[in-house]
């Protein structure tokens, strides 16, 4: 593959951030995923911007990830050009009563540096993997709360390459969905409303998420997070508990004894084992509860 044309010319255009054969199991919180046909890390909106405009031109598939923490990626791995938003794009801006973040900042980061500025309104996030691209899009939430109520506006990136920006009633933000996974753009900021908020009662709050996280959640295995929404009024891991699931195993992969809805890799679980145990867990609530469980998660590859 770094023989192709498509790696020689994006080689040219980006030298230094293309990869050829990249395992996308390296860029996933499952670590599952088989090799990408071009891998590209940009360092900035310009090298972004350059890569999109050239897939949308060469017509060559592309596929934007940030931290890869709701993905499953199967071993037949992924045609095209991948895109990671990652170090490159993680700029941190504090301005008065809020903050801007580009899409490749970490959501943990974000939440501490709003933290250290006195600003309240990501206490909600502590714990949440992920980055800020895939909080928005995906409209990220726990705690009673979603990354929604402080979005103000975003910055995004036609794949023709034209930037342009949405405000926050355009979103279209509802339950772990936004406007912005239908968009064909790709999010590169957004613009976060805060308060002022004593620091001290910041932590305190964020403290408590984290350890309710940690008793509730397999943090000791690969995973990535939620597997199924829930539907409403009501709990997919307490429907997938109640259907008798807790613990089933396929292969390396496991429903995990702490939480039913989170599905783990005890080591070298595939996408073919977690994919099993998923459809074992849908046929299993729609058949005792008649409840049609949803995906929280994105499954991409060519198997």
């Amino acid at each position: 593959m770094a023989d192709s044309a498509l790696y020689r010319e994006l080689h040219e255009l980006l030298p230094g951030r293309v990869r050829a054969g990249e395992l996308m199991k390296n860029h996933t919180s499952w670590r599952i995923g088989g090799p990408s046909e071009i891998f590209v890390e940009p360092e900035g909106r310009e090298d972004l911007r350059l890569v999109v405009s050239y897939a949308h031109r060469r017509q060559v598939p592309l596929m934007v990830i940030g931290n890869g923490s709701n993905l499953l990626v199967t071993e037949g791995g992924i045609r095209g050009i991948v895109v990671k938003i990652g170090s490159g794009l993680e700029r941190i801006t504090i301005r008065e009563q809020g903050i801007t973040a580009e899409a490749g900042a970490k959501l943990n980061r974000v939440a501490a540096v709003a933290r250290n500025s006195n600003l309240g309104g990501f206490e909600f996030s502590a714990g949440i993997p992920g980055t800020i691209g895939g909080a928005v899009v995906m409209n990220a939430g726990a705690n009673g709360s979603s990354i929604c109520s402080l979005v103000r506006n975003v910055l995004l990136l036609s794949l023709e390459g034209e930037f342009y920006q949405k405000a926050n009633k355009e979103i279209v933000f509802g339950y772990r969905s936004s406007i912005l996974q239908n968009e064909p753009a790709i999010m590169v900021e957004a613009e976060f409303s805060c308060y002022y908020r004593d620091k001290n009662e910041i932590t305190e709050d964020m403290e408590k998420h984290l350890a309710r996280r940690k008793l509730t959640q397999p943090l000791g295995y690969p995973n990535a997070g939620s597997v199924f929404r829930n539907p409403p009024g009501d709990s997919a891991g307490r429907l997938i508990e109640a259907a008798g699931l807790k613990g089933l195993r396929v292969g390396d992969a496991q429903i995990s004894t702490v939480h039913a809805n989170f599905i783990i890799n005890l080591g070298s679980a595939t996408a073919r084992d977690v994919l099993d145990l998923v459809e074992r867990a849908r046929e299993a609530v729609l058949g005792c509860f008649g409840v049609e469980l949803r995906l929280e998660i994105k499954v991409i590859g060519n198997d």
